[in-house]
């Protein structure tokens, strides 16, 4: 049994990787890391910043692997569209999307109710939405206003679900909140972005040269951050191990009705 699981970014993925021994390798032509967790073999894709870098690395990642995969969660940090979630909260949406108001229903997607109720007895939070953004969001002005239909928002979530979809994989999306939805960033963190959607140290270093009073709030904006992988470590390795438990129950349950028949 196998198990996907994404980031965006290495600090995402950096706590859980402290956790469990992780090793560097391929499935086909993704690269990735992988690690047995609850007895399933995890193989954790980096993808990148952004819906395009997503859909591309996950692409690699089905096309290796469909046969075998059993599950799928987009993970990372995502920024809270409401007041009531907290830094390191942990959230599972029960659908994700790019369209908002009178979207076509195609821009919405129901991510696996099993496993986001699997989340919930676990501790996470289960929300109604995630809002998938093809841009990082910076004002808190524009964070209120998305919170009115969704929860939290993220860059990734809904291509890999539609990948999975595509594939017939179960998917959830379970992120812990990095920051809050009066917090404004503190650079326009776009422009810190490489084409392969990864941080840039030359772009930061740049936009903190020209906005030396940033400084501060991307510290603590990157503390912050930190928190919250940390937090979401903690929970996908419990989760990662219910998880694989249940399926292989299920499966032998199977396997003992198809022999009773």
């Amino acid at each position: 049994m196998r198990i996907l699981v994404t980031f965006a970014l290495e600090a995402e993925f950096a706590p859980w990787r402290r956790i469990r021994e992780f090793r560097r390798g391929t499935w086909g032509d993704a690269d990735v890391y992988t690690a047995e967790v609850g007895g399933a073999g995890v193989g954790v894709v980096l993808t990148g910043v952004g819906p395009k870098q997503a859909a591309l690395a996950v692409s690699r990642a089905l096309e290796a692997e469909r046969d075998s995969l059993r599950f799928c969660i987009s993970s990372g940090v995502a920024g809270a569209l409401r007041p009531e979630y907290r830094i390191g909260q942990v959230l599972a949406a029960a659908s994700v999307s790019v369209g908002l108001g009178y979207a076509p229903a195609e821009s919405m997607l129901e991510t696996s109710a099993p496993l986001v109720s699997f989340a919930s007895e676990l501790g996470a939070t289960p929300v109604g939405r995630f809002f998938t953004s093809e841009h990082v969001i910076v004002r808190a002005e524009e964070k209120r206003r998305l919170g009115r239909e969704a929860d939290a928002v993220d860059m990734e979530s809904f291509e890999i679900l539609r990948k999975c979809a595509e594939c017939g994989i179960p998917a959830a999306a379970i992120r812990a909140v990095s920051d809050t939805v009066d917090e404004e960033l503190p650079l326009d963190m776009n422009q810190i972005l490489d084409d392969r959607g990864q941080l840039s140290l030359p772009r930061v270093m740049g936009q903190v040269v020209l906005h030396p009073g940033s400084l501060p709030g991307l510290v603590n904006l990157g503390q912050r951050s930190r928190r919250a992988a940390e937090s979401l470590a903690r929970f996908l390795d419990r989760y990662v191990s219910v998880v694989a438990e249940r399926a292989r129950n299920l499966e032998a349950q199977a396997a003992v009705a198809a022999t009773d028949e």
